[in-house]
């Protein structure tokens, strides 16, 4: 059967510098961080205060709040597997992949762009490679991950991704 999904941005003509990249695996996290179960299941550590990431291959772990993590992975396999972890322990994982898109913005300007409309202080001495963090851009709320130097995705709702990709757009236009 022929997959039928479809991104929340496949109607939109991106810029160089933006781009979609959908269909990621998506796993919100809910358990006590010291579980060691989970922890093994993941292949790495959970991050354990704002603004940290954990990564692991293609795998990348999110710090969300103080019990809560996002889990993004190339491979759909992981939900299972931290439920399977999660057998005998309080807490829960729930696959989220349609909830959100994933937008990539890069560039020399790319900083520049998001300043216009992001409260966080995107200066390098404040924010850098690996850090992430639940803001706004514009209006809309995302999670903003700074990836490299001049890279930034940020994780719209697929209901907000439009207004984001329109709003960027708009934002990269001087440049």
């Amino acid at each position: 059967m022929a997959d039928l999904r479809r991104s929340p941005l496949a109607h939109v003509q991106f810029p160089a510098g933006l781009a979609e990249l959908p269909f990621r695996t998506m796993v919100n996290l809910r358990v006590d961080p010291s579980s060691e179960r989970v922890e093994k299941a993941l292949g790495v550590a959970l991050p354990q205060q704002c603004g940290q990431t954990s990564v692991s291959g293609a795998r990348t772990v999110f710090w969300l709040g103080p019990d809560e993590w996002l889990v993004l992975d190339d491979e759909p396999g992981i939900h299972a597997e931290l439920v399977e972890a999660l057998a005998g322990e309080s807490g829960s994982a729930v696959d989220v992949s349609a909830n959100r898109t994933i937008v990539e913005l890069s560039g020399p300007f790319a900083r520049d762009v998001l300043e216009k409309g992001c409260p966080v202080d995107l200066h390098p001495r404040a924010f850098g490679p690996g850090q992430a963090v639940q803001t706004t851009v514009g209006p809309v709320p995302v999670l903003l991950w700074q990836v490299g130097d001049e890279t930034y995705r940020l994780f719209p709702r697929s209901s907000f991704a439009d207004y984001l990709a329109r709003w960027l757009i708009d934002a990269m236009s001087e440049y």
